[in-house]
């Protein structure tokens, strides 16, 4: 794989917004660059498409991670939204789920710490990426028992957070 300088991006460290459209272009994802410190990809999901995009501050050292279900929140489920991401988030080591005030949007977002090198395997790019959807992914049914289903919070993870066991 190459970055957009044209080096080879094998399994070193690259500068974490070459690294990612790396992994995009791997997985044949679409996506564009933003700018020198951003890039957006799409996924299609198993429930819906997500936006998936990267920033890279360079003075903090920090890649903010933010995947965004396409999910709008309607003025009159905002209360029972945000109580049940208080609910969600409590379930969850790393990163979290929050809802932009100014537009509804739902998302999740995780800031990853790169440290002094300021760079990202591949690897870890990977990790980062499938972490954040596979969250997305658990959490969706709960967000849509309340928008759709007619169910408060607390009814909504306890329907969505069933286990199965064995096989149909």
């Amino acid at each position: 794989m190459m970055d957009r300088d044209g080096f080879t991006i094998g399994e070193q460290e690259a500068e974490p917004i070459d690294m990612l459209a790396a992994y995009f272009e791997a997985h044949e994802w679409a996506f564009e660059h933003v700018g020198e410190d951003e890039i957006v990809a799409r996924h299609r999901g198993s429930w819906t498409e997500y936006e998936v995009r990267a920033i890279w501050r360079d003075d903090d050292m920090v890649l903010q991670l933010l995947v965004l279900p396409d999910i709008r929140v309607a003025d009159d489920k905002r209360i029972a939204i945000c109580e049940t991401i208080a609910l969600i988030n409590e379930q969850l080591w790393l990163g979290h789920f929050e809802l932009w005030s100014a537009s509804s949007t739902l998302l999740f977002r995780h800031g990853a710490l790169l440290g002094p090198s300021g760079s990202l395997t591949l690897d870890q790019a990977q990790l980062l990426v499938e972490s954040a959807i596979d969250e997305c992914e658990r959490f969706y049914p709960v967000f849509q028992f309340v928008l759709w289903g007619g169910k408060t919070p607390l009814e909504a993870m306890a329907a969505s957070m069933i286990e199965t066991h064995g096989e149909a």
